[in-house]
């Protein structure tokens, strides 16, 4: 099967999302297949969804993290093709025609992804610099960022998308990884922009948390993705200079009365700690 828009089906993981899913959806070729996955169990936010689009599938739950809800609409999904993509990302009005245009010519992907209109901040990593990347239309990349990727579901042939053990962070990285090392493609579609706000795609008011909640997690799959791919003591040997920062920092923080950065501190510690003893990704924002 070929990627069209009747083959394709966006999957938007929303949080706290009300005020910036128009954009994204607005943004979305008319007519498209959507399947958004509200984790915040917002049953409002459904019923205005589906009176306003159509063809359009909110699915409420509580928030069980970025991998398990995009696990749950891509298996949710009818075509083959599953694009995921953030409720703070908007695409160009070609971005979709230049992305079936560049499938025709290179088909044999498991993931391809559009490319950020930020030069400053890329959307993909290429770990071998000395790899000839001269095509035009694409790029060959070892990962790209979670927050616009497009899935060939015919190259999972065991269905295993994303690990849910992750709950935030790493997710994607760790899903190129092992795509990679089965030796399937990832390319990048230079043609085929995006516009990704970054960090907005929930509600300022609720900043606070959700900077707290980041900081925990980005430390707990930090060393989850290390210890997974290249063992215990390599994870460890490459955490503990921040597991030892953040205790110094937070010391710091505590003496000078710094309470948000206190926080911060207090949660990357915590957040690393509770991996490097082998407990599961817990902690949730409180909002």
């Amino acid at each position: 099967m070929t990627l069209s828009l009747n083959n394709l089906t966006f999957i938007i993981v929303t949080f706290k999302s009300e005020y910036i899913i128009h954009e994204c959806i607005e943004s979305l070729p008319k007519d498209s297949n959507i399947i958004i996955i509200e984790n915040s169990n917002n049953q409002e936010l459904k019923k205005e969804l589906e009176e306003k689009y159509s063809k359009i599938s909110v699915i409420v739950q509580e928030n069980r993290g970025m991998g398990s809800a995009n696990n749950k609409g891509i298996k949710f999904c009818k075509t083959d093709y599953a694009f995921v993509i953030n409720p703070d990302v908007k695409l160009y009005e070609n971005t979709i025609k230049e992305l079936i245009n560049l499938s025709s010519k290179f088909n044999d992907y498991s993931i391809l992804a559009p490319i950020s209109d930020d030069v400053k901040y890329p959307n993909y990593k290429i770990n071998n610099k000395k790899v000839t990347n001269d095509n035009p239309d694409c790029l060959s990349v070892d990962s790209v960022d979670g927050y616009a990727m497009l899935i060939n579901k015919n190259k999972f042939s065991d269905n295993i998308y994303f690990d849910e053990n992750f709950f935030l962070y790493l997710e994607n990285d760790d899903l190129c990884l092992r795509q990679k090392k089965k030796y399937n493609k990832i390319y990048i579609a230079k043609k085929a922009k995006i516009n990704h706000l970054g960090g907005k795609s929930h509600s300022a008011s609720h900043e606070k948390e959700i900077e707290f909640s980041r900081n925990w997690h980005w430390m707990w799959s930090k060393f989850y993705f290390n210890k997974k791919h290249y063992g215990y003591l390599k994870a460890f040997l490459s955490t503990f200079p921040t597991l030892l920062s953040s205790v110094i920092k937070l010391l710091y923080y505590l003496v000078t009365n710094n309470k948000f950065k206190k926080k911060i501190y207090t949660m990357r510690f915590l957040g690393l700690l509770n991996s490097m003893l082998g407990k599961k990704s817990w902690y949730r924002p409180q909002v």
